[in-house]
């Protein structure tokens, strides 16, 4: 039995992985699959209730699902509670692949050029079908609507653009780094070990935290909230690193003492060459499984950030900041809707990747491999 037999054959890494495979495409496909821009409001749509679904005609027989428009009342200031606008004279039925906003599918943009502007990569395709929507005056926001009137469900489909890929795009460049240091520190030894290390050693003492604070304070101003985030994301990785090249190190000292290592040096091969051809491949086991950890470190640390204001701003969605109502004492117990599906969000993403982590772990184990054999 393969690694991948054992992995397809473990329920709770597959559960994690399909969970993981839905966010994922959800994120990308946010143009289409999202009713409706996150930056557009709704008149007289600040927070509303998710949208209640009618399936009967008055008679009570089934017919095309339909929603009433719905629009803001006159909130009381002592009890909190709001009168809510509901046209019945007016349903709007439901549909699929229906005309809404154009929007360009897949576009990728550069998020730091020159003067720190958007630049296109890849315009996309321009389109403007929907995977589904209301048609007349009627909205449809399953999610309910934020203080601002954007639909909730929008929001956190685009903010899982960021909450998401924050991850991969810190692993991109932590890892890569983690592996070369700590694969020459271990291969050379000596001077160089001990230079290195103690220069990893210096990186694990500084904390995160009041790095992060100190660096969004001389930020260069004129950023937008994500490209201020990614910027600091993007220069934390560069410290992160330290802990992995410490294991990679003590991997790479029992590793080169093996006799295929010992083989490529006497056939005098480049000392990188060995590293990078026969060491550092031997460590994929341990740096697969810590990169599927590592991800949800990422992803907890933007919403803390953003929670705290340091973050992705309220302009710009992010699970993280979508989260940040909780602070807000009154939303928690008058405007729930708010709070519930991003923290759920969160909470099934890191529990995802660690299921997926936990089952390669098993699957990649070589004491297992050998067993099954």
């Amino acid at each position: 039995m393969n690694w991948w037999q054992k992995l397809k054959k473990n329920s709770l890494a597959r559960f994690g992985a399909t969970i993981l495979i839905i966010f994922y495409l959800s994120a990308i496909f946010a143009d289409f699959i999202a009713p409706y821009s996150p930056y557009t409001s709704q008149e007289d749509g600040s927070l509303l209730p998710p949208t209640a679904i009618h399936w009967q005609d008055s008679t009570g027989k089934l017919t095309t699902p339909y929603v009433y428009p719905t629009t803001q009342g006159v909130t009381d200031i002592n009890t909190g509670d709001r009168l809510l606008i509901i046209d019945r004279e007016n349903p709007a039925p439901l549909g699929l692949f229906v005309t809404g906003n154009p929007y360009n599918l897949l576009e990728i943009s550069l998020p730091f050029p020159p003067k720190f502007e958007s630049a296109t990569i890849f315009p996309g395709i321009p389109l403007k079908r929907h995977l589904f929507g209301a048609s007349g005056d009627g909205k449809i926001n399953i999610l309910g609507t934020d203080e601002q009137g954007r639909d909730l469900f929008s929001r956190l489909l685009f903010g899982g653009r960021i909450s998401l890929f924050i991850g991969l795009a810190g692993i991109s460049i932590s890892f890569p780094l983690g592996m070369m240091v700590g694969g020459i520190s271990g291969y050379f030894g000596g001077w160089i070990d001990a230079v290195l290390m103690r220069i990893v050693e210096v990186l694990m003492t500084i904390p995160g935290i009041y790095l992060l604070i100190a660096l969004a304070s001389v930020l260069p101003p004129g950023l937008s909230s994500a490209q201020t985030f990614l910027l600091i994301v993007l220069i934390t990785s560069f410290i992160s690193w330290s802990g992995l090249a410490r294991v990679i190190r003590g991997q790479v000292l029992s590793i080169k003492e093996q006799e295929f290592v010992q083989a490529a040096n006497a056939m005098g091969a480049n000392p990188f060459y060995i590293i990078a051809r026969h060491i550092l491949p031997q460590t994929a086991t341990y740096i697969i499984i810590s990169a599927t950890l590592a991800v949800p470190g990422f992803i907890i640390a933007e919403s803390v950030l953003s929670l705290i204001g340091l973050g992705i701003q309220s302009k710009d969605p992010s699970w993280g900041n979508l989260l940040s109502n909780a602070t807000n004492a009154s939303i928690l117990v008058l405007q729930p809707w708010l709070i519930i599906p991003p923290a759920l969000l969160i909470i099934l993403t890191v529990l995802a990747f660690n299921l997926l982590g936990d089952g390669l772990r098993d699957a990649l184990d070589p004491r297992s491999l050998y067993q099954n054999k």
